[in-house]
């Protein structure tokens, strides 16, 4: 079996408003945000949703990161992490199309 070598891939999605809101409600929830916050460190972090998202691309040349280039930076950046948006958010929001998404927060100093 050979490996089949993805030359392009269309990463954009679009959100209806109601699976955005929904989306972003259960991203900015306190409770997940400390979750998430106390999984970084030893003490609580503080951080913040940025409201960036994007759909996670196969690794090639041109994503060797297996994002978006547009969104490299953040990966590199000591100010933001980014998660995997829980698979259960992304079924209550209603997002059947990406199958998987990744959202960005940033850190507050």
């Amino acid at each position: 079996m050979g490996l089949k070598i993805v030359e392009s891939f269309d990463a954009s999605f679009k959100l209806t408003p109601e699976s955005k809101e929904t989306l972003f409600n259960l991203l900015k929830n306190p409770e997940f945000v400390k979750q998430i916050s106390q999984q970084l460190s030893h003490r609580e972090i503080s951080i913040q949703f940025t409201e960036l998202l994007f759909q996670p691309v196969p690794y090639s040349t041109q994503t060797p990161k297996g994002m978006p280039p547009e969104f490299e930076k953040y990966h590199q950046s000591d100010e933001h992490i980014i998660i995997n948006v829980p698979p259960n958010f992304i079924f209550k929001a209603k997002i059947f199309n990406p199958s998987r998404l990744c959202a960005i927060y940033r850190l507050i100093k």
